[in-house]
């Protein structure tokens, strides 16, 4: 859950992410406990029924795909960073691994039925637009899951504080590639909090615009169907 590029431009980011492919899966379970995999149960549950066509944006490993995949889903992984893509394709040749960006998918109009984003908007150099082609590509009453990190609430304040802007920085140093870890506590401090990705969700033409909290408020999934 690491797509993390405080202020670096779209290259940077890019580049950072191909770093960072041999240690992503490793830093997701350690970052989360494990909880990320259920994380993702959840978010296919909410948005994806069987012999549907499904895009997983910003798909980074596959996992999120690959969730997709076993609930039935006919499932295209869209990343733009190439060695994530590399991993992602070791584990489904069933899947259809794209390499593209979500500010201008390589897609149709309407073309799927389920759209999903696993800890990836927060690292779009422009939010509304990536909200607006996810829009573009789903089909009227096709359904949007967003999971992603957020700011908590009440108590958990000073132990997310510690975890992601002293800890992880610390356990990414010490992996190859690590390094971008650095980043991970800019990127959720510069992101909208749960409400404010609601609305703009909202605006970019979803009803129906509702969100959970998970992991003591530190992780929301935002569903969505499209108008």
């Amino acid at each position: 859950m690491t797509h993390e590029s405080g202020t670096l431009a779209p290259d940077g980011v890019r580049a950072m992410f191909d770093r960072i492919a041999p240690v992503y899966d490793v830093m997701n379970r350690v970052m989360t406990a494990g909880l990320d995999r259920r994380w993702r149960r959840h978010t296919v549950a909410a948005v994806v029924q069987p012999g549907e066509r499904v895009l997983d944006a910003c798909c980074g490993t596959g996992d999120l795909a690959l969730e997709a995949e076993r609930e039935g889903g006919i499932v295209t992984g869209l990343d733009f960073s190439a060695e994530m893509l590399a991993r992602a394709r070791r584990k489904s040749d069933t899947i259809e691994w794209v390499q593209g960006d979500v500010l201008a998918l390589p897609c149709p109009d309407g073309a799927f039925d389920a759209a999903t984003v696993g800890f990836g908007v927060r690292n779009v150099a422009d939010l509304p637009a990536a909200l607006a082609e996810l829009r573009r590509v789903l089909r009227p009453g096709g359904r949007l899951a967003i999971l992603e990190i957020t700011r908590p609430r009440g108590p958990l304040r000073p132990f997310f504080s510690l975890w992601f802007d002293r800890v992880v920085p610390v356990l990414g140093r010490v992996l190859p590639g690590g390094q971008a870890y650095t980043y991970l506590p800019a990127s959720v401090r510069r992101f909208p909090g749960a409400e404010d990705l609601a609305a703009l969700i909202e605006a970019a033409g979803f009803e129906d615009v509702r969100f959970r909290l998970f992991g003591g408020t530190i992780v929301a999934l935002h569903t969505a169907t499209a108008r």
